[in-house]
C-alpha cells in the first residue's frame, strides 16, 4: 500500500510538472521561422533543409536555441545561409518581431542590401549580439540599429560602409555597447566625438578603413572601460596640440598601422599604460629610439612590433629582465650599433626575434644561444662583421651555438657578410624547418648535418662562394619543399639522390659549374602542410628567396611562395637530351634550361604543362621542329628558344604565342615563319645536319652570310695583289700583257679554223 501511494504521488508531480514545462517554441515564432527561411532562400534556395512543418519543435531544428525555462528562442546562428548565386537579399526585419528573447542573431555573409520598407528591430529589447558583416550595406544600417539600446556586441565587418562616422546616424546611442567591429571597410574622415558617449565600449575595431586617426588616440580618451583598440591600416598622424591629459583607459592591446606618413615622436598616452600585453606600431613614421621604457612599464608585455617605424639609434634593453615578452619585430627601421651582448638574459622567454632590415654590424650575442625557446631568428639584411666566438678564432663565421638551440624553427641570416665554411651541424635542433644563408660569403663545400633532416622544409644556400658537389645525403631530407643553391661555384653531376626528393616545389641549380645528363625530376602536387599555432605561421611568412621568373629576378616572401613551383638550371654545363618525364609536371609554373649545352628536339610532351607560366630553353644546341601543341599553353608569358639548331615553321600566331616577337626565335638558321623575317616556302632547304660539333655558338653549321662575305673579300684581295705587283714591277707587267696578247691570239685563231665545222653541225 505504501509502495502504491508513493508511485500515485510520482506520477501526480510528473503530470503537473509537464504541464508547465514548454512542449516546444511558441507557434507564433515557429511562424516566424517559416517566414524567415523562405525570403532567405527567395528564389530557390536550399538552406535550411530541417525546418519542416512535420517537426513541430523548432527548438530542435539547426542553428536554434531556445530557453530551457520559457521554450522562446534565444539565439539564431543564421551565417551564410544564403546561396551566393541568388543575389542580393533585402530581408524584412518585421520577421524578428516574435522573438522577444532573442540575445543572439548572426547574420553575415547572405548578401544583405538592406530591409524591406525600412522595418527595424525596436522589439529586440533582448538582443545583445548582433552580427551583420560580409554583407552589401550602406550608412543607413545605424539607423535601424540604433533603437536596438541593449546592444553589447556589433560586428559590421566588411560591409562596404563609406563615408564618415556622423553623429546624427545614432551609432553613439548605442551606450551599453562593449565591442564595436568595423573593420575592412571604406570609412573614412575623423573619428567622431561622439564615441566619447560609448562609455561602456571595452573593444573598439577599425582596422583597414580610409580614417584619420590621430596618433594620441585623444578622441577615446573618456572610455574608461577600453581595452582593445585595433586601429591599422588607417592613416596615422601626429595632433598639432599633443594632449598632456592621462586618458582614463588602460590597454592591454593596441595595434596601429598607417601608410608612411609622420606620425612624430611616441604618443604620450604610452608613458601612462602599465596593462599592455600586445603592441603594433607598423608603416608608421615615428622617428626616435626604441622605447625601451615601454618593455619596462608593462611587466605582462607578450608581443611588441615595431616595423617600419623610422627607428633609429641603438637597440636598447630594459634595465630588468624580462621574462613575458615571446615575440619581439623590430624589422625594417634604421637601427644601428651591435645588439646587445646579454639580450639573452634580459628577454629570456623570446619566442620569435625579427631583426631584419637594420644597420646592425658586430657579432651575433653567444646570449642567444641560451634562450632555450627561441624558434624564429631572422637577423636577415644586416652588416655582421667581426669575431663571433672569441675563443675558437672563428672570425666571420657562423657561430657553431646556434645548431645547439633545441627549439629553433626558423632561422634566416641571409644578406650579411658571414664568410667561411657552413655551420657543420645542428646537433640538438629538432625543430629546424626553415634555413636561409643566402647572399653571404661562405665558402667550402656543403656539409651539414641535421638532428632531424625530414623535418627541413626550406634550404637556401644561394649567391655564396660554396664549391665541391651536391652532396648525396640531400636524399635524406625527404620533405624539402624548397631548395636554391644557385649562383655559386658547384661543379660534377646531378647526384641521382636528388631525384628522389617527391615533395620538392621550388629548385634552383643556376649559375653553377655543374654537368652531366639532366635527369628526370618530379615536382610535389602535394598539398602545403597547414600550421599547427601562430608561431609555424609567422614561420611561414618570413619565409622568402630569391628567384628568376619571366626574366626577371625578384624576392618572393610570405604565403605565396607556397603556389610557387620552378626549376631552374641555367648557366650550367649540362649536356645531353631534355628527359620527357619533365613534361608530366603539370604543376610547373617556371622552366629554365637556358645557357647550357642541352641537345635534341624539345619534348612534345611540354605540351602538358598547363600552368607554365615562363619557358626558356635558349642558348642550347637543341634541334628538330618546335612541337605545334605548345600554342595549347594558354598561360604562358615569357617563352625563348633562341640560339639554337631549330628548324621547320614557328608554331602558330595564335592565343599566347600572337604575343612573342623576333627574338623568341633568333639565331635559329633554318627557321622560318612569323614572327622571323625568313618565309616558309617550297624552296625552303632540307633538314639540316651539323658539319661541325666544335662550334659552341651554332652547333656546327656554316653561316652563309659569313661565307659569302669572306670569299668577296678575299677575291678583292688578289685583285688588288695582282695590281699591285704589276705596277711595281716592269718586267712581270711586261710579260702579263704579253701573256695576254698570246691568249688573245689564241682564241681567235681558234674560232676561226673552227667556225665551218661548228656551222656543219648546225651549232651556228
Amino acid at each position: 500500500m505504501g509502495l502504491f501511494l508513493q508511485m500515485s504521488m510520482v506520477l501526480v508531480m510528473m503530470a503537473s510538472l509537464q504541464g508547465w514545462l514548454p512542449l516546444g517554441c511558441l507557434e507564433e515564432e515557429r511562424i516566424a521561422l517559416f517566414l524567415l527561411k523562405d525570403s532567405l532562400n527567395y528564389p530557390n534556395g536550399t538552406s535550411l533543409p530541417s525546418w519542416r512543418k512535420e517537426h513541430a519543435d523548432c527548438c530542435s531544428w539547426e542553428s536554434i536555441e531556445c530557453s530551457s525555462s520559457t521554450g522562446r528562442v534565444t539565439k539564431l546562428y543564421l551565417g551564410s545561409k544564403r546561396n551566393q548565386e541568388l543575389g542580393d537579399w533585402y530581408f524584412n526585419a518585421s520577421f524578428f518581431l516574435p522573438f522577444q528573447q532573442l540575445n543572439t542573431l548572426y547574420l553575415w555573409d547572405n548578401r544583405i542590401a538592406g530591409l524591406v520598407e525600412n522595418k527595424d528591430f525596436i522589439n529586440l529589447k533582448n538582443l545583445k549580439l548582433l552580427d551583420l558583416s560580409l554583407n552589401t550595406l550602406d550608412n543607413s544600417i545605424f539607423r535601424t540599429i540604433r533603437t536596438i539600446t541593449s546592444l553589447k556586441t556589433l560586428y559590421l565587418r566588411s560591409c562596404r560602409l563609406d563615408g564618415q562616422i556622423r553623429t546624427t546616424l545614432g551609432l553613439c546611442d548605442l551606450n551599453h555597447l562593449q565591442e564595436l567591429d568595423m573593420s575592412d571597410n571604406d570609412l573614412s574622415g575623423v573619428l567622431p566625438s561622439c564615441l566619447a558617449n560609448l562609455t561602456s565600449l571595452q573593444q573598439l575595431y577599425l582596422s583597414s578603413n580610409h580614417l584619420k586617426i590621430p596618433i594620441s588616440l585623444s578622441p577615446l580618451y573618456n572610455l574608461s572601460k577600453l581595452k582593445s583598440f585595433d586601429g591599422s591600416r588607417n592613416e596615422i598622424y601626429a595632433e598639432e596640440d599633443d594632449h598632456n591629459l592621462s586618458p582614463k583607459f588602460q590597454l592591454e592591446s593596441l595595434s596601429l598601422s598607417g601608410r608612411g606618413q609622420s606620425a612624430g615622436g611616441f604618443p604620450k598616452f604610452l608613458y601612462y599604460q602599465v596593462n599592455l600585453q600586445y603592441v603594433g606600431l607598423t608603416n608608421i613614421q615615428i622617428k626616435g629610439e626604441f622605447p625601451n621604457w615601454l618593455i619596462e612599464n608593462n611587466t605582462y608585455l607578450q608581443e611588441l612590433y615595431f616595423e617600419n617605424c623610422s627607428l633609429s639609434g641603438p637597440f636598447l634593453l630594459p634595465k630588468n629582465s624580462h621574462v613575458n615578452l615571446s615575440f619581439l619585430s623590430i624589422s625594417m627601421n634604421y637601427l644601428q650599433g651591435q645588439i646587445p651582448s646579454e639580450i639573452g638574459v634580459s628577454l629570456p622567454g623570446l619566442k620569435v626575434l625579427l631583426m631584419s632590415d637594420n644597420g646592425f654590424n658586430g657579432s651575433i650575442p653567444s646570449s642567444l644561444g641560451n634562450i632555450s625557446s627561441l624558434q624564429v631568428l631572422d637577423l636577415s639584411n644586416n652588416v655582421w662583421t667581426g669575431r663571433i666566438l672569441s675563443n675558437n678564432n672563428l672570425q666571420g663565421q657562423i657561430p657553431g651555438w646556434i645548431g645547439n638551440m633545441s627549439s629553433l624553427e626558423f632561422l634566416d641570416l641571409s644578406g650579411n657578410n658571414f664568410s667561411g665554411p657552413l655551420p657543420p651541424r645542428f646537433g640538438t635542433s629538432s625543430k629546424l624547418r626553415y634555413v636561409y644563408l643566402s647572399r653571404n660569403k661562405l665558402q667550402g663545400p656543403i656539409a651539414m648535418t641535421f638532428y632531424d633532416s625530414s623535418e627541413i622544409f626550406a634550404l637556401d644556400l644561394s649567391h655564396n662562394n660554396l664549391t665541391g658537389r651536391i652532396p648525396e645525403w640531400i636524399e635524406r631530407l625527404s620533405n624539402l619543399r624548397f631548395l636554391l643553391l644557385s649562383y655559386n661555384n658547384l661543379e660534377g653531376e646531378i647526384p641521382i639522390q636528388l631525384c628522389s626528393l617527391d615533395q620538392l616545389n621550388l629548385i634552383d641549380l643556376s649559375h653553377n659549374h655543374l654537368s652531366g645528363n639532366i635527369l628526370s625530376w618530379m615536382i610535389s602536387t602535394h598539398p602545403f602542410p597547414q600550421q599547427y599555432n601562430s608561431y609555424d605561421y609567422v614561420s611561414s611568412s618570413q619565409q622568402s628567396f630569391e628567384f628568376t621568373m619571366k626574366n626577371i629576378s625578384l624576392l618572393y616572401r610570405g604565403s605565396i611562395i607556397r603556389y610557387f613551383t620552378g626549376i631552374d638550371f641555367s648557366c650550367n654545363n649540362f649536356t645531353g637530351e631534355i628527359p620527357l618525364e619533365i613534361g608530366n609536371l603539370s604543376k610547373l609554373k617556371v622552366l629554365n634550361l637556358s645557357h647550357n649545352s642541352l641537345t635534341g628536339p624539345i619534348p612534345p610532351t611540354f605540351s602538358n604543362l598547363k600552368e607554365i607560366e615562363s619557358l626558356d630553353l635558349s642558348y642550347n644546341k637543341l634541334d628538330g621542329e618546335i612541337p605545334p601543341q605548345l600554342t595549347e599553353l594558354f598561360l604562358l608569358d615569357v617563352f625563348s628558344v633562341a640560339h639554337n639548331n631549330l628548324f621547320g615553321k614557328t608554331p602558330a600566331r595564335v592565343a599566347q604565342f600572337a604575343t612573342f616577337d623576333e627574338s623568341c626565335y633568333k639565331d635559329n638558321p633554318f627557321l622560318c615563319g612569323e614572327p622571323l623575317p625568313k618565309i616558309c616556302g617550297a624552296t625552303m632547304p632540307p633538314s639540316p645536319t651539323p658539319t661541325s660539333m666544335n662550334n659552341e655558338d651554332n652547333g656546327g653549321f656554316m653561316d652563309m652570310e659569313v661565307f659569302y662575305l669572306s670569299f668577296g673579300v678575299a677575291y678583292i684581295m688578289v685583285l688588288l695583289v695582282i695590281g699591285a705587283v704589276l705596277y711595281i714591277n716592269p718586267y712581270w707587267r711586261q710579260a702579263w700583257f704579253h701573256f695576254i696578247e698570246v691568249s688573245i691570239n689564241n682564241c681567235y685563231y681558234f674560232l676561226v679554223d673552227n667556225l665551218p665545222i661548228l656551222s656543219k653541225f648546225g651549232f651556228l
